[in-house]
């Protein structure tokens, strides 16, 4: 991986006057960056904000020979022709949907993303580091020096121009995120993680990315979404180990239709057992017989049914004889049902395995 190139020396300058590191000083009426103190007047909150930020932190870039020769800003901005900012509607909606699953109504993505060119890539890479170059450099003549506001105007241009070159990367290279969570096939991890993790993970090659060595960025993207799958991976077994009851999958995955379904029906099992203890179907002795042991009424759960030759062995008739006796009782049923209500009658197949 390329190292990023950083200014340390100006992170451990010392102010001479408190000989502590020097800090963000705020003030109603001016700004201070380091020894210079600029009219407040002349920037908005966000443009202060940013200024502040700036001198808070390092700014990092890859370096490349080009930025130090002449005429740098005028072959790396000036010469190539401009790349298409990418339309990234296509992705957004796929974080509130399932993994993999295709909507009708979705323009298909090739129609919508700009795939760029390797030397499109170089382009746009050399823009985003030449402009934290930019940055790097006037950030560091300000703190050993003075900042006008002319070149703070100037950082804060180079800053947003930084900005904005990034995001256009990124959201040009935003199927790879996609790409990359079909190959992690893993029931541990959700898919809104992977996306999470694969566009922070996105966010970071960009930064770190060397154009300079002639690869395309996919092959450097791909590898660094997919390690941090892996970390994502690891990091979310180890939280199951301590705490194991929170990823219970019986506690995890609730099935409330079946649920619904199962006290539907238990409800309904209920009913035709009293109907069938209080008679109100008017069944004969043998008709409550073949019912009793036929279909395992007041048996224990999962009790094994008797067969109709079996029924027939208990009342001494055949097995056509018990089959006739059978359906007659059911019908007997099926009419009392509706009687008692329509919807009951019509879930009576599936009660307790009731059959014509």
């Amino acid at each position: 991986m390329p190292k990023s190139v950083t200014n340390r020396p100006i992170a451990t300058r010392q102010n001479p006057e408190s000989c502590e590191p020097l800090k963000v000083r705020r003030s109603a009426s001016s700004i201070v960056f380091g020894s210079t103190r600029l009219p407040a007047g002349s920037f908005s909150p966000r443009e202060r904000a940013t200024l502040e930020a700036l001198q808070a932190s390092e700014v990092e870039f890859v370096d490349n020979p080009q930025f130090h020769r002449a005429g740098a800003l005028r072959r790396i901005f000036d010469e190539p022709a401009a790349i298409a900012p990418p339309d990234v509607s296509w992705y957004r909606p796929l974080l509130d949907e399932r993994p993999l699953a295709p909507t009708r109504d979705r323009t298909p993505r090739t129609s919508k993303s700009v795939v760029l060119t390797a030397a499109q890539e170089r382009t746009i890479f050399a823009q985003l580091n030449f402009a934290r170059f930019r940055v790097a450099d006037l950030r560091r003549r300000a703190l050993r020096t003075e900042l006008t506001t002319a070149r703070a105007r100037e950082m804060l241009v180079w800053h947003a121009t930084a900005e904005r070159v990034r995001k256009q990367i990124a959201e040009a290279n935003l199927g790879l995120v996609l790409a990359m969570s079909k190959r992690v096939r893993s029931a541990e991890l959700d898919f809104g993680d992977l996306m999470s993790e694969g566009n922070m993970a996105l966010m970071r090659s960009v930064d770190k990315f060397d154009f300079g060595r002639g690869f395309k960025f996919s092959t450097y993207g791909c590898r660094a979404i997919l390690k941090a799958y892996s970390r994502l991976g690891l990091k979310t077994q180890k939280y199951r180990q301590h705490f194991p009851v929170e990823f219970d999958p019986e506690l995890e995955r609730a099935d409330q239709a079946g649920d619904l379904r199962a006290k539907r029906a238990n409800d309904d099992l209920q009913e035709v057992k009293d109907l069938f203890h209080s008679n109100r179907a008017g069944l004969s002795e043998i008709e409550r017989t073949v019912i009793f042991h036929r279909y395992g009424l007041d048996r224990p759960i999962h009790a094994a049914t008797l067969t109709l030759e079996q029924v027939g062995l208990i009342v001494g008739v055949t097995k056509e004889r018990v089959r006739q006796i059978q359906n007659k009782a059911l019908e007997k049923i099926r009419l009392a049902m509706i009687s008692m209500s329509p919807s009951l009658a019509r879930s009576l197949p599936t009660i307790a395995g009731f059959q014509n």
